[in-house]
């Protein structure tokens, strides 16, 4: 794993840290081959270093982890999980580990993976 996402998330408190590590494995799992950057706060997973090709954003927050949906306007989302007006981008927040194992979770983020090929 980047190092640079090792320090971040040993910043966080313990619950934080463990549910950003939770998230970041199931990026991983769904999106093995993604470059994995860390700017300021943030985790970037995508097919580059750049903006251009992002997919997945993880922000950890005091309580709660964001994980943000490049193109997430456009999901499909019958849960109701995805927040967010911008015209573009979508967030879901994550307060505990078990949040990310929600099958709507994997369901919208599989989308945002298929659309991105």
């Amino acid at each position: 794993m980047n190092p640079e996402v090792q320090t971040l998330l040993a910043r966080q408190s313990p619950a934080v840290a463990e549910t950003a590590w939770r998230a970041v494995g199931l990026i991983l799992e769904l999106y093995p081959d993604a470059v994995v950057t860390v700017d300021g706060g943030d985790i970037g997973f995508g097919s580059g270093t750049g903006y251009r090709g992002l997919v997945f954003v993880l922000s950890p927050h005091t309580s709660w982890v964001t994980l943000g949906l490049a193109n997430g306007a456009t999901l499909p989302d019958p849960s109701g999980l995805l927040q967010g007006k911008g015209k573009v981008h979508r967030h879901v927040k994550l307060h505990t580990p078990s949040d990310v194992d929600r099958p709507a979770l994997r369901a919208v983020m599989g989308e945002a993976l298929a659309r991105q090929a």
